[in-house]
């Protein structure tokens, strides 16, 4: 429940964590209450982009970085249709926004949204106890009568895990729609909607491609009535043991050995394509600045992530599938989890990242030309 209050930085808010654990604050946004897994993003830039991703469905972000707003708001930098988090963390939200783009304040859009958020507080102490104990359940509370923390500890404990959520259909499309190449077209692209951001078809329309959008709830029939050279699986929230219809559909388009390509949620719907299983990180990925090395060419790039759960794929041999030899082609540096699958027999790969990369960086750019390269190759 949520009453969209202008002028609420001196109402009083609280944040309470599933372990017990306090911070007072004012509430940021609208006021009000809301629940969700709390997790901690680390790009010093791009709040905008991150706040309507719908990958971050469910879940109340914390901004690591100690000043958020000064940018405002616009009108142009949105990947989906709607603010998706259910929260947002900040210490000190800028005053006044101040730049040439900017429409309206991120606190006037928080507000006219719904989104209940909370500053004041102590970010980097937050950040740290998430790092320690994980990412878990919370909620914020804010307004001039709030329950006591006994009561509303309680409340948090009853919401569900991230583990074992099935999330993805309720942020995709519900009906296709066609992202016209720039310029001549060159390839057509079925690309499967688990949560995709605005950014993802305009890089492939940026090259030559027509991108027809599709539901997640897409069947095998209605990819290839598109006729495309290619099909792409897009990133998106909750829980990848809960994708049954989507690893279904990829097992189709690997059988008929169409140019394939997969992105963060689209990533560990080929690992199970392939045999593999999925896991939930401690705390994840989010953020951008990320350095993942490319183990076909031993680069190392920064790069934009946004992940809670991974693939559990052996690092160090090939794999054999039923889809012929598969291994790890990318890996952060951080911690070793898998980021990137290619098979070697057919035209297949995917990136646990986001090589779209609003708003930055760009290092990945080129996984798109290599997806050009696959259809390519397929032609010939």
């Amino acid at each position: 429940m949520t009453t969209s209050t202008r002028g609420s930085a001196k109402v009083p808010a609280v944040l309470v964590l599933e372990d017990g654990r306090v911070f007072r604050g004012r509430a940021y946004g609208a006021v009000g209450e809301t629940f969700g897994e709390a997790v901690f993003s680390t790009g010093m830039t791009g709040y905008q982009e991150t706040l309507t991703d719908p990958s971050y469905d469910r879940q109340i972000v914390v901004a690591t970085a100690p000043q958020i707003g000064n940018t405002g708001w616009n009108d142009e930098d949105d990947e989906s249709r709607r603010i998706w988090v259910s929260g947002y963390v900040v210490r000190d939200p800028a005053r006044v926004p101040s730049n040439w783009r900017a429409k309206r304040s991120l606190d006037d859009e928080l507000v006219a949204q719904g989104v209940v958020g909370i500053s004041g507080i102590d970010t980097r102490a937050l950040t740290r106890h998430l790092r320690e104990r994980g990412s878990m359940r919370a909620g914020i509370f804010s307004g001039a009568s709030v329950a006591p923390e006994a009561e509303l500890l309680a409340r948090v404990q009853a919401q569900p895990h991230m583990k074992g959520a099935s999330l993805y259909e309720e942020v995709a499309t519900q009906e296709a729609y066609v992202v016209p190449a720039v310029g001549e077209k060159r390839f057509t692209v079925a690309a499967i909607d688990l949560g995709i951001k605005g950014m993802t078809p305009q890089r492939m329309a940026e090259r030559g491609i027509e991108v027809h959008v599709l539901p997640a709830t897409a069947t095998a029939e209605e990819v290839y009535a598109v006729a495309p050279d290619g099909v792409f699986f897009s990133n998106g929230p909750g829980d990848p043991a809960t994708a049954d219809g989507p690893v279904a559909l990829m097992t189709e388009v690997l059988e008929r050995r169409t140019p394939l390509f997969g992105i963060c949620f689209g990533n560990q719907i080929l690992g199970r394509a392939l045999g593999f299983g999925t896991y939930k990180l401690k705390y994840g990925h989010r953020g951008i600045n990320q350095p993942v090395q490319d183990r076909t060419t031993g680069k190392v790039e920064v790069t934009a992530h946004n992940h809670g759960f991974a693939v559990d794929a052996p690092l160090d041999k090939v794999s054999d599938t039923k889809f012929g030899r598969a291994e790890v082609s990318h890996v952060c540096l951080n911690d070793n989890v898998v980021e990137g699958l290619r098979l070697l027999d057919q035209p297949a790969f995917s990136v646990q990242y986001h090589p779209e990369a609003a708003a930055g960086p760009h290092d990945a750019a080129y996984l798109f030309d290599r997806f050009v390269s696959l259809m390519e190759g397929q032609r010939a």
